[in-house]
Formats: structure tokens, C-alpha cells, sequence
């Protein structure tokens, strides 16, 4: 019972750890692979290293996007961070 009670602000600080940074960490990592399996062309979106650019092409694992001077990239989906309304 001793040992139980001494685990037991162990245990609280793992739950607090688990509602406050993990659990909130798995929701935006969902929701931003959601984002990147969805991407179609003609949206206009932002990359990791923050390039603007519109989808021209989306493949299985790749998006190729035209930047203002009409010049076409190649990127992973994992490289998109958002998509601009």
C-alpha cells in the first residue's frame, strides 16, 4: 500500500505528461497528414521552408507545385505544412 501511494505523484505527472504534450502532439500529426493525403491540384500552399506555391500536380508521394514566375517544383507531401485559403 506504501509503495502504491509513493508511486502515485510518478503516475499523476505521467497522465498531466500524457493529456498536456503527447496527446496534443498525436491530434497535429493527424491532422496534417489528413492535410497532405487531400492536397489537389489548384490549392494554394505553404512548404517547410516556407515557399508559397500552388499544386500543379500531386502524385503518390510527391506534389509538384508553379511558383509566381511559373517555374515548377518537385517536393515531398511530407514538406507541406498547410494549406492557404
Amino acid at each position: 500500500m506504501e509503495t502504491l501511494i509513493g508511486l502515485s505523484p510518478i503516475i499523476l505527472m505521467f497522465v498531466v505528461m500524457w493529456f498536456f504534450i503527447i496527446r496534443p502532439a498525436q491530434k497535429r500529426q493527424k491532422t496534417t497528414a489528413s492535410m497532405q493525403s487531400s492536397l489537389k491540384r489548384g490549392d494554394r500552399i505553404v512548404t517547410l521552408g516556407g515557399l508559397h506555391a500552388l499544386v500543379d500536380a500531386v502524385d503518390d508521394t510527391t506534389v509538384f507545385v508553379t511558383i509566381a514566375d511559373g517555374t515548377r517544383l518537385q517536393f515531398e507531401r511530407a514538406a507541406i505544412t498547410r494549406v492557404v485559403e
